[in-house]
C-alpha cells in the first residue's frame, strides 16, 4: 500500500479528532443542532480513518493457504463498511438531530463560539483536503478527476477526498444556518442545516459505496492493462490467437491475470513452456502490480465448433 495514502489518512485522523472535540464542546455550550451535527460528522470520520489504517494493515498481510492470492482485497471491505457508517452513523443521526430539533427549536447562546470553531475547523479541514487532493492529484496521472475515481483502484485516497469534501461543504451549511438563525430570529434555520449536512452524508456515502462495490466483487484491470497485455501476446509467433484475457483486481497493488491462447500446431510442448515464460515475465515486466499470470492452451471456440 502507497504509504502516501496512510499520510493522507493520518492526516485526517488528527485534524478530525481535534475538530471533533471543539465542534462538541461549542454544541453543548451553544446548543446548535447544526454544531452537533457537525461534531457528529467529524467523530463518524474520526472513526472512518481508523477503519481505514486497519484496513491497510489487514491487506498488507501476506498470502496463506487460506488465502493464496493474499489479503489485498480488505482494504475494499473496509472502505464500503466506511460509506455504510457514513450513511447510517454520520448522515441518519444528522438527519434525525435535525427534525428533532425542527420540532422543539431552541435558541442558540453566543453563537460567536459557533462562528470561530467552524471558522478553525474550516481552516483545518482545508488543509486536510489538500493534502488528499494533492496526493489524489499525483496519483491520477493523465485522467480527469472524475474518470480518476472511476478507474482508481485504491479507495482509502478517494474515500479520504470525498469525506473532506463532504466536510466542507457541510461547515458552509452550518455556517450559513447559524447565520440566518441569529440575523433572522427564526430557529428552525439552524434545524434545517443539520437536516442539509446530513443529507450531504447520505449523498457521499452512496456515491462512495457505488464506487467501491466493483472492487469488492472483483472488478477487473483498466481497459488499458488488458490491451497491453494483449499487445504482447500478439508480439509471440508460436501464438496463433489470443482467446481472452481475464483480469481482476485482488487488492490495490495486485492483479490476477488468467489467459486463454491458441497456439500454433506444430509447437512442441518445450516451446509452449518458454513461451509462457517469456510471456509472464514480459507481462510483469510492464506491469509490476500483475503478481500471477496464469496460461491456458485451448483451441478458438470456431474451431471448436467446426463439424468433424
Amino acid at each position: 500500500m502507497a504509504s502516501g495514502s496512510k499520510k493522507v489518512i493520518f492526516a485526517a485522523l488528527i485534524g478530525n479528532t481535534l475538530i471533533s472535540i471543539t465542534k462538541f464542546a461549542a454544541a453543548a455550550y451553544t446548543g446548535s443542532s447544526a454544531m452537533l451535527s457537525e461534531g457528529i460528522h467529524s467523530l463518524v470520520d474520526t472513526g472512518n480513518q481508523g477503519l481505514l489504517l486497519y484496513g491497510i494493515k489487514r491487506a498488507s498481510r501476506p498470502a496463506d493457504e487460506d488465502f493464496p492470492f493474499g489479503y489485498g482485497k480488505e482494504i475494499y471491505f473496509w472502505s464500503f463498511i466506511v460509506a455504510i457508517l457514513i450513511f447510517a452513523l454520520g448522515g441518519g443521526i444528522s438527519i434525525y438531530e435535525g427534525i428533532k430539533h425542527l420540532q422543539n427549536p431552541e435558541a442558540i447562546s453566543n453563537p460567536m463560539i459557533n462562528y470561530i470553531v467552524l471558522g478553525l475547523a474550516m481552516i483545518f479541514e482545508g488543509a486536510a483536503w489538500w493534502f488528499a487532493f494533492k496526493e489524489f492529484g499525483r496519483q491520477k496521472g493523465k485522467w480527469g478527476y472524475i474518470e480518476a475515481i472511476q478507474r482508481a483502484k485504491d479507495p482509502s485516497i478517494f474515500v479520504v477526498l470525498f469525506e473532506d469534501s463532504a466536510a466542507m461543504l457541510g461547515l458552509v451549511v452550518a455556517f450559513v444556518g447559524v447565520a440566518l438563525s441569529q440575523a433572522t430570529g427564526i430557529l428552525i434555520f439552524d434545524s434545517i442545516a443539520s437536516i442539509v449536512i446530513g443529507l450531504i452524508l447520505v449523498g457521499t456515502s452512496i456515491w462512495l459505496a457505488y464506487e467501491t462495490k466493483g472492487l469488492l466483487i472483483g472488478e477487473s484491470a483498466n481497459h488499458s492493462v488488458v490491451q497491453e497485455i494483449k499487445g504482447i501476446l500478439n508480439q509471440q509467433a508460436s501464438i496463433e490467437h489470443v482467446n481472452e484475457v481475464l483480469t481482476m483486481h485482488m487488492g490495490p497493488d495486485f492483479i490476477l491475470a488468467n489467459i486463454s491462447v491458441d497456439f500454433v500446431d506444430s509447437e512442441t510442448a518445450d516451446s509452449i513452456e518458454s513461451t509462457i515464460a517469456v510471456i509472464d515475465l514480459a507481462i510483469k515486466q510492464k506491469h509490476p502490480e500483475i503478481k500471477r499470470v496464469f496460461v491456458e492452451a485451448e483451441k478458438r471456440k470456431s474451431q471448436l465448433d467446426r463439424p468433424a
